[in-house]
């Protein structure tokens, strides 16, 4: 390494007009002990976390941006969205999460463009940050295949605000549907449509299910079993396509006992306020959950190379961007293969392997010449939960199914938690939610239910006549 006062490289950085105090801090040569390798971190999901935490009080200077200011643990946003679970017992700010490391800061921004001749990472608040080396983990987002507009219409479940907000639309379509006094409006109202057969919409299609047989036997006077109904949508062959078809067969067979239409080889060609047209047929609905598939971010776009499937950027066996100098990508941003010749599938598993491998390497080659050495992926098993006692393993050579698969599920996620409170809380609260089959976090936003509310926050009327949502 050479020193940051003196190389060329810097001089360069240093010519990027910088005009605001922070922007110029951050740049200002010498900013840590001289010759300290600066790395920047784009994204604080399981990769770009584990590769934080990797380099945690090394010598490098370590520069972690996220446009939020908690990391998430989104395989269990289902459970937020279906009021199992509360967010903040799947969600913790980076800055707790790695505030024990010296040498790492933490920045809330949004990441607009790369700059990799100068190497500096802009940003949307005019902030330049200058790299040695760049590690882009920013995940995916939900494709909705050129038809933006049901983004709104059909929420993903990538984000709290998303899990907020179909629960929200599932909890307020049960309410109006008490209010209802045509069967046929109530059937309208209750029905839920979860649109992609992967492990996010058999898992979302099993929870609503479940939620929707609660709350009618315990909750709701005026509704019965009849009224309610979930439909999950395919358009390909069978669900969960990744996994062996035995166990594709179980899980269908699993959510049609426990209430739930599949409809495959069926395509979504429009969603509505009210209602979606599924091959030409026009189904009224209450709540439209979207599942169907995700692309990549935008980093192939910042770097100005050619993506390659999914948006993705293409990686060598170091998880290094081919044809970019210094850049390095990871999880659902990466395109890499495994030893069978095979893209890496987009699961935290392999996100969070990544991230440990390259912090580890980057650590390592910070103390001499060496290059960051080939990852290998060990497959710990893909997993799937169906519902209640109910649940799909394939660890490739082997596969589990059932009430042993769904414990050994339980225990996967609840060791992939960020940390021992989180850990603790959740066992917890599905322990209790086992033995009482309750659910703790039915919450309605007043404003979903079209209440006026005075300074202090209290209802100050009720209209009858609940609003559309």
């Amino acid at each position: 390494m050479t020193d940051s006062r003196t190389t060329d490289q810097d001089s360069t950085i240093l010519e990027e007009p910088l005009s605001d105090p922070i922007s110029k801090a951050i740049a200002q040569p010498g900013h840590g002990p001289a010759g300290r390798q600066r790395i920047v971190i784009v994204g604080g999901g399981f990769g770009g976390l584990a590769c934080a935490q990797a380099l945690g009080n090394g010598e490098a200077e370590v520069t972690v941006i996220d446009r939020r200011n908690h990391n998430l643990f989104q395989p269990l946003l289902y459970q937020v969205a279906t009021a199992a679970l509360s967010p903040a017992d799947i969600a913790e700010p980076i800055r707790r999460t790695l505030g024990r490391f010296e040498n790492i800061r933490v920045m809330l921004a949004e990441v607009t463009g790369i700059d990799t001749l100068r190497r500096l990472v802009k940003t949307e608040e005019g902030i330049s940050v200058p790299y040695d080396t760049l590690v882009i983990a920013i995940g995916s987002v939900y494709n909705y295949f050129g038809h933006d507009e049901w983004r709104d219409l059909a929420p993903g479940l990538k984000t709290i605000h998303e899990a907020r907000q179909i629960r929200q639309r599932l909890l307020t379509a049960f309410e109006r549907a008490e209010l209802a006094e045509d069967p046929e409006e109530k059937k309208a109202l209750l029905t839920c449509v979860v649109i992609g057969g992967g492990p996010t919409g058999v898992e979302m299609a099993g929870a609503i299910a479940e939620l929707g047989r609660f709350m009618i036997t315990h909750d709701f006077r005026a509704l019965a079993s009849d009224h309610f109904s979930v439909i999950l949508v395919e358009a390909g062959p069978r669900i969960l396509a990744q996994f062996p078809e035995k166990l594709t067969d179980y899980a269908r067979q699993t959510l049609e006992k426990a209430g739930v239409t599949v409809r495959t080889g069926e395509a979504i060609e429009a969603i509505a306020a009210d209602h979606v047209v599924i091959a030409g047929r026009t189904l009224r609905t209450g709540c439209v959950v979207w599942g169907a598939g995700v692309k990549a971010s935008p980093a192939a776009r910042w770097l100005g190379v050619e993506p390659g499937p999914g948006g993705r950027l293409p990686v060598e066996a170091n998880l290094a961007v081919k044809g970019v100098d210094h850049v390095y990508a990871l999880g659902d941003t990466a395109l890499g293969q495994g030893e069978d010749g095979k893209a890496l599938p987009a699961l935290a598993q392999v996100a969070k392997q990544q991230g440990h491998h390259l912090g580890r390497e980057l650590r390592r080659i910070g103390r001499g010449p060496d290059q960051v050495r080939a990852f290998h992926f060990h497959n710990r098993g893909n997993t799937a939960v169906i519902g209640r006692n109910s649940a799909i393993f394939d660890f490739g050579r082997w596969t589990l199914k059932g009430r042993l698969a769904w414990f050994l599920w339980a225990l996967v996620h609840v060791y992939l938690l960020v940390n021992f409170e989180k850990k603790l809380l959740v066992s917890i609260q599905w322990l209790w939610r086992y033995l009482t089959r309750q659910r703790g976090a039915r919450i309605i936003d007043e404003e979903a239910l079209g209440l006026e509310v005075d300074r202090n926050g209290q209802p100050a009327a009720t209209r009858t006549q609940l609003q559309p949502f």
